[in-house]
């Protein structure tokens, strides 16, 4: 199927969303509250969200849309002959309210479960991927040129750079010793964290990383771009599924030999 008319809407809501979220960055009078789950969430969240959904109405009114803020709305979700909009309208809200610029906001197009369109636009750091089938993926620099991407092509895990994420959420998913483990045997360990350790993998800048506690609209819009730079992205565990909550992606090369040691029963002994 062709998807280039799905891309550049995903571009169009992107650029709705930095207008947005650019504006109320280091606003003094940004609003913060606590959600249930004990995750941050600001005004501006909740504003690229809204925009976002009513710019979906009118567009794309027979599309479902999941979202991070409010929910999901549509009648055809998860994989039943659907198109499904899925969006994080601010990833990386902790660093947002911070001041730190490693924040973007993800859109995805999933077409019977699968995302297949995927949008990461930060603008605060200057910088947008994209991705779809038959078009490849892309990225556009700080300086406005734009280029395709590709992972890298190392194959061993001596010359392989990783990022990890939270050293928390390892420990408390009681996997903090196979992390060790996987540390030992490669080049560089650094965590990028959120949205950009996958952009990074993609360009072929890392070859690993790894995370817990995600959620549908924290993976979506992360697949087309890994998959169609050439890497591969999959539930730690196995295959990915829309209640996948914890992420492998490589550059492929890595994926089996990554995975093993992840998984492995007896690290511990």
């Amino acid at each position: 199927m062709d998807y280039t008319e799905d891309l550049e809407f995903a571009l169009q809501l992107a650029d709705i969303a930095d207008a947005i979220s650019l504006e109320r960055f280091y606003s003094l009078d940004l609003h913060v509250e606590t959600k249930p789950d004990k995750t941050p969430v600001t005004d501006a969240d909740r504003s690229v969200e809204a925009a976002l959904k009513e710019e979906l109405k009118k567009q794309r009114p027979n599309d479902s849309l999941i979202g991070e803020e409010y929910g999901t709305s549509g009648e055809n979700l998860h994989g039943k002959g659907s198109r499904t909009w899925i969006i994080d309208p601010i990833d990386g809200t902790a660093n947002y309210m911070r001041g730190v610029p490693v924040w973007a906001t993800l859109i995805a197009l999933a077409v019977d479960g699968k995302p297949v369109v995927g949008v990461v636009s930060a603008p605060a750091m200057g910088r947008r991927w994209w991705a779809a089938p038959g078009t490849g993926a892309h990225t556009k620099h700080i300086d406005g040129r734009t280029a395709p991407i590709q992972v890298s092509k190392i194959s061993d895990l001596e010359h392989a750079s990783l990022s990890y994420n939270s050293l928390k959420l390892w420990d408390e998913m009681n996997m903090l010793d196979e992390l060790m483990q996987l540390t030992r045997k490669v080049w560089r360990t650094r965590a990028y964290g959120d949205f950009w350790a996958y952009m990074l993998l993609a360009e072929g800048s890392l070859e690993i990383t790894s995370e817990h506690n995600l959620a549908i609209y924290d993976i979506a819009a992360l697949v087309p771009i890994v998959e169609q730079a050439g890497g591969q992205i999959t539930d730690l565990r196995g295959e990915l599924s829309a209640t996948s909550s914890s992420v492998l992606a490589t550059n492929k090369y890595l994926h089996s030999t990554v995975s093993e040691i992840l998984n492995h029963p007896n690290i511990r002994n």
